[in-house]
């Protein structure tokens, strides 16, 4: 390949440098969080959450500045995925990514997770609006656009508070809990409709199924902030509505897992964080052994996950096969 060849060929893989692979960085975050309740669940301090939280952050700036180097070089690259019916919903997570970053700071550097928290925030609120316009505007979406990747719009609001709480701020935490649980219902109908009484979802997005956990499981957390870590009704019926759909995703998982790798897959693994995180906090707050040995028992899975996740990634991009158009 001569050398003009070579920075074509950096350029077009730049080019299509795919907004889903936040995804991968929430997966990152919700494992620091998930490995932080384990460590405090079984009283073991051997600094793995710190570790992974520092990989994390080494993680979003890699992928966020080269994000940010195709907006400048490619910004049409970067309309035509804000247009494209199924990667738009993934913009929020890079909203989401900070805010789970902030979450992971706090405990480390309060004043780095308030501007961290900061930014999620708003950047969360920007991008709720501009998406949820984009669906109900002059844009013509077939059912077969919908999936469980919607999801992440409102996933993003319910995790504001879990960070926003402990920082003080609960009015602005109040109102995104309030627009997730909305658009979480909203949404659930939906999707639910689709998945019933419509065909079958491509390949490429079956992983999404995974998503189904997270709204949930990343709402206990929220509402144990803003109830002052009590358990109550409500608390209960959002944990057990996260269980649900453990069991109806694990039913499923055998089939998804037989699908060639995509970026998509790296839906499988911050849901599964989500519950971990859940189910390590009803335990503490219940003095619950069976949730705690459930959130391990989900925290092995997603470690698991994880590993598989980066070596499918690692070969798929020595194999040119990630930045490349659909």
């Amino acid at each position: 390949m001569t050398a003009t060849q070579d920075q074509h060929a950096q350029g077009s893989s730049l080019q299509h440098y795919p907004v889903p692979l936040f995804g991968m960085i929430m997966g990152f975050a919700g494992l620091t969080l998930a490995t932080h309740g384990a460590e405090a669940a079984f009283q073991t301090h051997l600094g793995a959450s710190t570790a992974i939280y520092y990989v994390t952050f080494a993680l979003f700036l890699l992928v966020g500045g080269i994000y940010l180097l195709k907006a400048i070089r490619y910004p049409a690259a970067v309309a035509a995925e804000w247009k494209h019916p199924v990667r738009l919903a993934f913009f929020p997570a890079i909203s989401i990514s900070l805010l789970l970053l902030a979450t992971a700071t706090l405990s480390r550097d309060k004043q780095l997770a308030l501007w961290l928290w900061g930014g999620g925030a708003a950047l969360q609120f920007v991008l709720t609006i501009a998406v949820i316009s984009n669906w109900i505007g002059t844009r013509s979406f077939q059912h077969g656009h919908l999936n469980p990747a919607w999801f992440i719009p409102a996933v993003g609001n319910v995790i504001v508070p879990i960070a926003g709480a402990q920082l003080g701020y609960a009015d602005i935490s109040w109102y995104f809990m309030s627009v997730g649980l909305i658009f979480w219902i909203v949404l659930l109908t939906l999707v639910i409709n689709r998945l019933v009484f419509h065909d079958p979802m491509p390949a490429r997005l079956q992983p999404s199924l995974v998503i189904l956990i997270a709204p949930p499981a990343v709402a206990f957390v929220a509402w144990m902030k803003l109830n002052g870590g009590q358990i109550d009704a409500f608390a209960q019926i959002l944990i057990n509505a996260a269980y649900f759909f453990v069991f109806l995703v694990l039913v499923q998982l055998p089939r998804i897992i037989r699908l060639n790798f995509a970026i998509s897959f790296w839906a499988l693994s911050f849901p599964f964080a989500a519950a971990t995180i859940a189910s390590f906090q009803f335990a503490a707050a219940a003095g619950s052994m069976v949730h705690k040995y459930i959130g391990l028992g989900l925290w092995c899975a997603l470690v698991l996950i994880i590993v598989v996740l980066i070596y499918q990634t690692i070969k798929a991009a020595l194999a040119g096969e990630i930045c490349v158009p659909e």
